[in-house]
């Protein structure tokens, strides 16, 4: 009975760890106002299952922060993180450290790739303020829809100080099978690492280019 104890005991801690550490990892950065209020891009996806918003303060104005938003994609800007582990999936991504002319002219229904075979389109985009991309997960070979629709918001709202903003990105999934919900709670913990160096890179080249 101890030993038992112990392992129930064991078990508990290690589940609430886990459900602690995924939250945190679901709201990286933000604010309780900034994972509680609308952003452009919900209205796409009004019930989803899966909500994540994550942000940093730049220490740039949104409009020098937009312009990379505008690059983002595969073939175009990158995604400002962690290239060497996205090529190792053979994503082929290299993050511009400039901005580039060519890629600033993105338009609603573009399409963004996140790698060879997987895109999204824009669904909004407002200057300065808000790109909202939005597209699914790629089918499994033997099935012919995707298990998830996706939703990924970057929002540019005002910084406490003068002269600063806050970059909010916010993902929202939507599971098309139960077992959705299986793939996209992996995903989510690689979604954490890179997202949290997309934002510090974006942060960094915006303030550098500053």
């Amino acid at each position: 009975m101890p030993r038992l104890l112990r392992i129930l005991t064991v078990g508990a801690a290690l589940s609430t760890g886990y459900v602690l550490a995924r939250q945190q990892a679901l709201r990286l950065g933000a604010t309780q106002v900034e994972r509680s209020i609308g952003l452009p891009g919900d209205e796409l996806l009004p019930d989803a299952d899966l909500v994540a918003t994550r942000a940093i303060t730049v220490p740039a104005p949104a409009s020098a922060v937009f312009p990379w938003l505008l690059q983002l994609g595969q073939g175009r800007g990158g995604f400002y993180s962690y290239d060497a582990l996205e090529n190792l999936l053979g994503l082929d991504i290299h993050s511009a450290d400039r901005i580039v002319p060519e890629w600033q002219d993105l338009a609603v229904g573009d399409s963004v790739r996140l790698g060879e075979r997987v895109e999204l389109r824009v669904a909004r985009q407002e200057p300065d303020r808000a790109l909202v991309l939005q597209g699914d997960a790629p089918a499994l070979p033997d099935e012919e829809t995707a298990p998830f629709d996706f939703v990924w918001s970057f929002v540019l709202r005002p910084g406490q100080l003068p002269g600063t903003t806050r970059l909010v990105v916010r993902e929202r999934y939507g599971y098309r099978e139960p077992w959705a919900r299986y793939p996209v709670a992996a995903m989510t913990w690689a979604s954490t690492l890179m997202t949290a160096g997309m934002l510090r890179g974006i942060r960094d080249r915006a303030a550098r280019a500053r």
